[in-house]
């Protein structure tokens, strides 16, 4: 049996992570670092993606590339595969979110947001599969969240997008787990982070509600995401696949 040192080891990985210049993403590629991992930060902003990499250290390291370029995107794994070597761990973290009230949302607002939630992180995921089943397997985390769940008002698209990625995960789980990738997902709570900022901005009765209703009554701290995300990239996770694990303080059960 290994020990829990070494279940948690991830020296000779490498994990591509997008959106992984602020935020959650950052805080899971810094996690993940701190066990060994080398980190690759998919953004579109190269000056919060050089911050990030500077911040982490000599593990990290930056791909400026947009990942609603769908066209694009084997190419860029391809090059990734080609510069970084195997591709261990993908988490499929990029996101937006556009707040409005429900009958006021458009088309292109849907198309958005759909595109880098769903659609993305599903060509993606393609794109590195192969990779990994080359390799004997890997580990692949989507980003869900309380609004794949809950109904929250002024967020529509963005929970049929939360809700909607649970199952590509599970799907993906069904059609290749036995080939030796584990796709799982993680539910962030509320956790301090610019996109929370956005949500709850000019909007104190919003942010009362959701204290209101999580049992640990505070928001989580981005590490919070990041050590979920170690432990299910990790071998301490090995017979985990096809779950969504909800890191929220408490809030689905929450009354």
């Amino acid at each position: 049996m290994k020990s829990y040192v070494e279940a948690f080891d991830l020296t000779g990985k490498n994990a591509l992570i997008t959106g992984g210049g602020t935020g959650l993403g950052f805080a899971m590629a810094r996690c993940l670092a701190s066990a060994g991992a080398q980190v690759i930060l998919l953004g579109r902003r190269e000056k919060e993606l050089d911050t990030a990499c500077d911040e982490i250290g000599e593990r990290a390291h930056k791909i400026c590339f947009d990942i609603t370029e769908f066209d694009k995107i084997e190419e860029m794994v391809a090059s990734v595969e080609k510069t970084f070597g195997t591709i261990d761990i993908l988490i499929n973290n990029a996101g937006i979110q556009i707040k409005k009230k429900s009958l006021e949302f458009t088309m292109e607002d849907f198309d958005q947001i759909l595109n880098v939630h769903i659609k993305a992180a599903y060509q993606l995921t393609k794109a590195v599969c192969p990779y990994m089943l080359r390799t004997g397997g890997g580990s692949v985390i989507f980003i869900s969240s309380m609004t794949g769940f809950l109904g929250i008002s002024g967020v529509l698209p963005y929970s049929a997008a939360k809700a909607g990625i649970l199952g590509v995960m599970r799907s993906f789980t069904e059609d290749l787990s036995c080939r030796g990738i584990r796709f799982n997902a993680i539910a962030p709570g509320w956790t301090d982070t610019p996109m929370l900022k956005y949500s709850n901005q000019d909007d104190p009765e919003r942010e009362a509600r959701i204290l209101a209703r999580t049992p640990m009554r505070r928001f989580g701290q981005p590490e919070d995401i990041g050590w979920a995300a170690l432990y299910l990239a990790s071998d301490a996770a090995a017979f985990v696949t096809g779950t969504c694990l909800a890191v929220d303080g408490g809030a689905l059960i929450g009354f």
